[in-house]
């Protein structure tokens, strides 16, 4: 019989502070609507974990410092069009103690014309660069539309937080430029709308009693704070057009979590704001099983043609008790009918150990679009089997991502989990605002312990943080098929053995080798005919001198090349 926990509802204040040891099931209940499929494609070379990585990975920075964001997932991945793509994370190197001494928030930026990320270095704890000057956290990322120069926030301080940006001189310079916003403010999360102004929801300091519109229509000129709510706390997302002065903050009264979410909408780009407005759960559970919004997984977005969607978190309330699973991501548009869709499903409730500090089963989905306007979402998803020992025993979660049909989230072809199954756990996915192409780019942390650091469930790691590229090109029978052929090494750096897999979309001639810097061939790892699937290879550098190696993957016309790191 399976174990049964449920959610501890406190204050904001202490499921930010606390450890919420809360955690899975409701009874089973044949309401539950349905489950969608979920593509996952075996990899018959390595059948003992029998999962294999979709798309391609680039290591682009790391850190000690294992806990994402406050709230939902703010947007930490943008794309600048004819610049290149930006990322953001908090960083730290710290291994003991709790006061993060260098935390800060850290930039890496792929430049589109140099084909390569600016910083990046052997030791990935060392990639990117520090945005602020001081002691700095909890802040989000956007870009200048008209300069594709980054925007990032955070709060610093002791005693009374400021929230302070910072504006990069230019796309990728790594040198900014700061501005505060005058009075106290913590978790300031903002976006940039289509004229360039600067949208930002905070809570008030000292006292976080209201949720607080700030806005600058000038850089360093910052208007006075308009409270939207008063509150004794809130987990607020923030959203901005790109084609109108349409703004929205969407928040979840942590009082009421799992519980309604909340929006105002101002249609002259922040200037008036619109009356609260009271999003209520989808029907997601049937029977006597009311629904509701977890306080980390409620996010909305604009799309290219100014519709407003908000993607949810959705958890079973029964009893007066709130269960963390089954849990499912759901969209809204009010423009679509139904209104409500469900994206994604966790199901299984025999969840076999806790998901740990202030998380559902399925949350912090995030929102992003194609040139055409189609939808993309991203979220953590816990495996239910997949358990990091204890004490204290948590579950490890991967990352999916589900696309809609072009039809503005009417409808979404099935999940995709596009990471492997193994002993790390994927946390914190931020998906890219505008896809380049045909590419997904998803940003996300490997914790390489599951149980977070800073909260004392585990300890220290440096954890990778993680770009993952994700093809869409093809389409077929309303399901996406997944990335063509593609090269992957885990992990990377490693030190004696590292597992090298790759994907074939058809049968091909293959070519697998691994070069020194000077192109000699040090190692064969695959010289025939193949047929169509996936493969992996386990190539032992023992005795090799550490240093820089090169993987190359031919398989008919197309090579594919991937930098090896050996410690």
């Amino acid at each position: 019989m399976p174990k049964v926990y449920f959610i501890i509802l406190v204050s904001v204040a202490a499921v930010l502070a606390g450890n919420l040891d809360a955690i899975y099931t409701i009874p089973n209940e044949e309401a539950v609507p349905y489950s969608k499929d979920v593509v996952v494609q075996p990899n018959p070379a390595s059948s003992e974990d029998g999962g294999f990585i979709v798309g391609t990975i680039d290591t682009v920075g790391g850190t000690t410092y294992d806990w994402g964001a406050n709230g939902p997932m703010n947007r930490m991945i943008v794309n600048s069009p004819g610049h290149g793509i930006h990322v953001l994370w908090m960083y730290s190197q710290s291994a003991s103690g709790t006061s993060f001494p260098d935390r800060n928030m850290r930039y890496n930026y792929y430049d589109y014309a140099a084909g390569a990320w600016n910083w990046i270095d052997p030791d990935y704890m060392t990639s990117g660069v520090n945005v602020f000057t001081d002691r700095s956290g909890y802040g989000n990322l956007q870009a200048d539309p008209a300069t594709g120069s980054a925007i990032a926030g955070s709060h610093q301080g002791s005693g009374t937080l400021s929230a302070v940006f910072a504006r990069d001189f230019e796309a990728g310079a790594g040198f900014f430029e700061y501005s505060t916003i005058p009075g106290g403010h913590v978790w300031p999360a903002a976006v940039v709308g289509q004229n360039g102004y600067i949208h930002v929801g905070a809570l008030n300091d000292p006292g976080r009693a209201s949720l607080d519109y700030i806005r600058s229509t000038t850089w360093d000129d910052w208007d006075s704070p308009v409270s939207l709510v008063g509150l004794t706390s809130a987990i607020q997302a923030p959203a901005a057009s790109k084609v109108s002065d349409n703004v929205c903050m969407a928040w979840v009264p942590p009082a009421e979590a799992p519980g309604n979410g909340r929006y105002r909408i101002s249609t002259d780009a922040g200037t008036t704001w619109g009356t609260e407005q009271i999003l209520a759960p989808p029907p997601a559970f049937g029977g006597d099983t009311s629904a509701g919004f977890w306080i980390v997984g409620f996010s909305p977005f604009y799309d290219k043609f100014d519709k407003l969607h908000i993607v949810g978190s959705v958890t079973p309330y029964l009893g007066g008790t709130g269960y963390v699973a089954p849990a499912g991501i759901w969209h809204w548009c009010p423009d679509n009918s139904p209104a409500w869709t469900m994206v994604g499903l966790m199901s299984d409730a025999d969840l076999q150990a806790a998901v740990g500090y202030n998380a559902v089963a399925a949350c912090r989905p995030s929102l992003g679009e194609d040139a055409n306007g189609g939808l993309y979402v991203v979220w953590e998803q816990f495996d239910p089997a997949n358990v990091e020992p204890g004490p204290p025993e948590r579950l490890r979660a991967d990352i999916y991502y589900a696309q809609d049909n072009g039809d503005h989230g009417q409808t979404w072809q099935a999940p995709v989990k596009i990471t492997d199954t193994d002993e790390t756990t994927k946390r914190f996915p931020s998906i890219i605002d505008l896809l380049p192409g045909d590419t997904l780019v998803v940003r996300y942390i490997q914790d390489l312990k599951a149980g977070f650091f800073i909260q004392g469930e585990n300890v220290a790691t440096n954890n990778p943080i993680i770009v993952h590229k994700i093809s869409t090109a093809g389409i077929g029978e309303g399901r996406r098929v997944p990335m063509v052929e593609v090269l992957s090494v885990r992990p990377n750096p490693f030190a004696g053995t590292a597992e090298l897999s790759y994907t074939l979309p058809r049968a091909s001639d293959v070519e697998f080798n691994v070069f020194d810097l000077a192109g000699r061939e040090i190692a064969r790892l695959c010289d025939r005919h193949q047929a169509a699937g996936q493969y992996s290879a386990v190539w032992n550098a023992a005795d090799l001198t550490p240093g820089i190696y090169i993987a190359r993957l031919k398989a008919g016309e197309k090579m594919l090349t991937q930098k090896l790191v050996l410690q």
